[in-house]
């Protein structure tokens, strides 16, 4: 861990890259220093279809569920909260000019006990 999920509405294609945006909030995670490379993931899903608020076709969000596994202070998981909201509000900074975007962050603990996992990425990143 840690894997961040990126829901977005379908109508921010043309205005969002969203590789663009997957690597942004990759490069972000990695600074943070809490997280080993070999375990970050970002991928985007495209919402086909949503209402959103008062139901304006030019309406867009993004919401971002950020799983991270237990180890972590309070403060931590906070100050990286705090810095991929900031990397991609302001990558986003034209959506907000805008009355019709929504952004959100969540962070989400994972259980250990109830998360299984195999990694072959490990070894030949940690061996470098």
């Amino acid at each position: 861990m840690p894997h961040m999920s990126i829901e977005y509405s379908a109508n921010l294609d043309p205005k969002v890259d969203m590789g663009e945006l997957c690597a942004l909030v990759s490069r972000t995670i990695l600074e943070t220093g809490l997280f080993e490379q070999g375990a970050v993931r970002v991928r985007a899903f495209r919402a086909e279809a949503y209402a959103i608020a008062d139901l304006l076709p030019e309406n867009g969000f993004i919401d971002m569920n950020f799983r991270i596994g237990r180890g972590r202070s309070a403060e931590e998981k906070k100050s990286a909260g705090e810095a991929i909201f900031a990397a991609v509000t302001d990558h986003l900074s034209s959506l907000f000019a805008t009355p019709h975007f929504a952004l959100s962050l969540e962070i989400r603990e994972i259980d250990a006990e109830l998360s299984w996992k195999k990694n072959a990425i490990h070894p030949r990143l940690r061996g470098k």
